[in-house]
């Protein structure tokens, strides 16, 4: 298992987006924070990636729950983390390939997860996990785009917060 590293972007979220689908595998942008003597703001965070066929979403998951794992033939999903702290599991299943990040107040950012990835969360803070999040195209109860499997159906992937 590869940890996600965050890669230099420059808020190019549309080109990382590109770059995630061409390359098959997930790719974080880290958000700036603006901060003044009022508080802070993420801003922007989807501009350029926002289309008329997406859908924005936002899930709270409980301390100790795991949502894992599923994917999607037709669309990518753009997670942003905006209460407590989650880990998140991405696993490619043509190679093996699974990587982990941890996403949440301390690391903000996108974390881009392209179409036929499998991906899913673990809240490993002691508080709820939100997570706000983009699909590049929207449910459709009909036909949902989404194939799922157990939480433990990769071998080895440690949801549970790693003491080291």
């Amino acid at each position: 298992m590869k940890l996600l590293n965050p890669r230099s972007w420059a808020q190019d979220v549309p080109a990382a987006h590109a770059a995630a689908r061409s390359g098959n595998e997930p790719i974080f942008v880290p958000a700036t924070i603006y901060a003044d003597d009022r508080g802070w703001s993420i801003m922007n965070q989807y501009q350029g990636v926002l289309g008329p066929d997406g859908q924005i979403n936002y899930s709270v998951m409980y301390p100790g729950v795991v949502k894992a794992w599923h994917r999607h033939k037709h669309q990518s999903d753009l997670w942003m983390c905006v209460r407590g702290h989650l880990k998140v599991g991405v696993h490619r299943d043509t190679d093996g390939a699974t990587w982990s990040i941890v996403l949440g107040e301390q690391r903000p950012g996108i974390l881009i997860i392209p179409e036929t990835l499998w991906h899913g969360a673990s809240t490993v803070s002691h508080e709820p996990a939100g997570l706000l999040y983009y699909v590049t195209r929207a449910f459709n109860a009909r036909e949902p785009d989404e194939e799922r499997r157990a939480f433990d159906s990769i071998v080895g992937f440690p949801w549970g917060v790693q003491h080291r």
